[in-house]
């Protein structure tokens, strides 16, 4: 277990705290005013009588979690829609209100730290990154040195309603605790405990596939879809499940680790004892070090080999290439096992270099049994270079979607 000092408390981020629990710790009832805001969220502006039928809620119940949700500063009336007199009152739309609140993410990658805020819709009002050492007590006393100052500059007068913490490998949301994260040598690092001790903030904790899985359901391609995949390769390679609108855990949140998943192609050895799996194929360390040792790049930084590839270099982009066949094959066995509407991928190549998404496509035409359609099935993230931003945020903004009457702003004390 990797050791973590707690220094003294810091001053409070925010005043007062906002208690508004993680949705791992605890389940709750269908909140009936949430269903009302996720509604907006997908198909605002919205009036009254069309946000009853779209939720099936009575009229009287969508007035009062109306009138609930403008109060919190989660929704905002538009002018009366313009038409021909009608009896009754005016129409008055609702629409999701981004100017009161921000959700804080921290996104935790092999080398950097993402810092972000991101507003009700998912939009990303701030980004800023810092690297770090790799150890847990590095990283966490880098966000609680950082987290103060990258607040008074970017929040601008908005509510905080919470700091989300997300990164690869094996991550126990209910827990709050980073299980195992091999590249960074991490082992039952209670990220939760240390930083809402720190931040007097909720902190959400949750690996980033899944953290992109919600963020998919709320702002991105899969809203309004009940079933979807989140597939992400970079230095870590991992994948999500959602069904029902909501994104499995599994037992200790294990779900989705597909890292040593076998390709049945030669490959490199893994840490595992094995050969051929997924992550030790295709990530972005593998990719960094095979084109320097081909002399494609003076250093083994995949950040250089995608500059190449972007460039137009034919070595470079024949790598990438290779990549998302090999991307390809293990989403062709998602496909076939989980048969979701929808699969979405996070890569490199996908956000930049987005011609390549035939190759993938191609790959998958030609292992699944099930897919015929990849081409509509399988998509690029609907969050392009600030996927890692939107990820760190998703985490606090799903909890907020879904469970609003359990916020008190911070001016609500």
């Amino acid at each position: 277990m990797a050791a973590v000092a707690t220094p003294a408390r810091p001053p409070l981020l925010i005043a007062p705290a906002l208690p508004y629990p993680p949705p791992e710790v605890r389940a709750a009832p269908r909140d009936g005013a949430g269903v009302v805001l996720r509604a907006v969220l997908r198909g605002g502006p919205l009036a009254r009588t069309a946000l009853a039928r779209a939720t099936g809620l009575s009229p009287a119940a969508v007035s009062r979690h109306t009138a609930e949700l403008i109060g919190l500063g989660l929704l905002r009336e538009l002018p009366p829609v313009a038409g021909p007199p009608r009896a009754g009152r005016p129409q008055m739309p609702v629409e999701v209100d981004p100017a009161h609140h921000a959700a804080c993410g921290v996104h935790i990658a092999v080398d950097m730290m993402t810092f972000t805020l991101v507003d009700l819709r998912g939009a990303v009002l701030a980004e800023e990154r810092i690297r770090h050492r790799r150890s847990a007590g590095d990283v966490l006393g880098r966000i609680r040195s950082y987290l103060p100052g990258f607040l008074a500059r970017r929040s601008r007068h908005r509510s905080v309603l919470g700091l989300g913490v997300v990164t690869g490998g094996w991550v126990d949301s209910e827990r709050g605790t980073v299980v195992e994260h091999s590249l960074l040598g991490w082992r039952n690092v209670p990220v939760r405990q240390v930083l809402s001790a720190a931040t007097r903030l909720p902190v959400h904790v949750d690996g980033h596939a899944r953290a992109l899985a919600r963020a998919e359901l709320l702002f991105g391609a899969g809203s309004g879809s009940a079933e979807l995949v989140q597939l992400f390769v970079g230095n870590v390679v991992d994948a999500a499940i959602a069904t029902g609108g909501g994104v499995l855990r599994g037992r200790s949140s294990g779900a989705g680790d597909i890292a040593h998943l076998p390709l049945g192609v030669p490959g490199p050895p893994c840490a595992c004892g094995r050969s051929g799996c997924l992550q030790a194929t295709v990530s972005e360390h593998t990719l960094g070090r095979r084109a320097f040792a081909e002399g494609l790049i003076e250093r083994p930084d995949f950040a250089l080999l995608l500059e190449r590839a972007l460039d137009g270099h034919p070595a470079a982009l024949r790598m990438f290439r290779e990549r998302l066949r090999m991307v390809g094959r293990a989403a062709a066995l998602l496909l076939d096992v989980l048969n979701p509407e929808l699969l979405v991928v996070a890569e490199a190549a996908v956000v930049h270099l987005p011609d390549l998404m035939a190759d993938l496509h191609e790959e998958v035409a030609a292992h699944s049994h099930l897919c015929a359609d990849p081409e509509h099935v399988v998509v690029p993230t609907s969050f392009g270079e600030q996927v890692l931003a939107v990820s760190a945020g998703a985490v606090v903004l799903d909890a907020v979607h879904r469970r609003p009457m359990e916020l008190r702003t911070a001016g609500s004390a």
